[in-house]
C-alpha cells in the first residue's frame, strides 16, 4: 500500500508532467462549447449576446485556446439542458445586474 507521501509525490509528478505538455498525465473537466452552441442554432455572436458571455471567450473555448471557468461551466451545462429556460431567466434579470 502506498503511503500518503507516495500518493502526494505521484500526484505532483503528474501535475508537473501535465504542465510540461504530457496530456496523458492529467485530467481536465471540459464542456463541448461548440456542440452546446450548435444545439441552440446560434452563431457565436448571437450565443454570446443571448447568454451575456464575452464573444472572445466563446471563440477561445471553441478553439481550445482556453477553458471556461467553473461559473461559466455551470452556465454552459444549464444551457445544454434547457437553453430556452436559461434565456427566460436571463430576461428576468435587470440588465444592470448582468453587466
Amino acid at each position: 500500500m502506498k503511503s500518503a507521501f507516495d500518493k502526494i509525490a505521484a500526484g505532483l509528478e503528474d501535475a508537473i508532467a501535465y504542465a510540461e505538455g504530457d496530456m496523458s498525465r492529467g485530467r481536465r473537466a471540459t464542456v463541448d462549447v461548440k456542440a452546446i452552441r450548435a444545439a441552440t442554432r446560434k452563431t457565436q455572436a448571437a450565443f454570446a449576446a443571448t447568454y451575456h458571455l464575452p464573444i472572445g471567450s466563446v471563440r477561445d473555448w471553441e478553439q481550445g485556446r482556453s477553458t471556461p471557468d467553473s461559473g461559466s461551466t455551470v452556465l454552459l451545462k444549464m444551457i445544454a439542458v434547457d437553453p430556452h429556460g436559461v434565456e427566460r431567466i436571463i430576461a428576468r434579470v435587470p440588465a444592470e445586474a448582468i453587466g
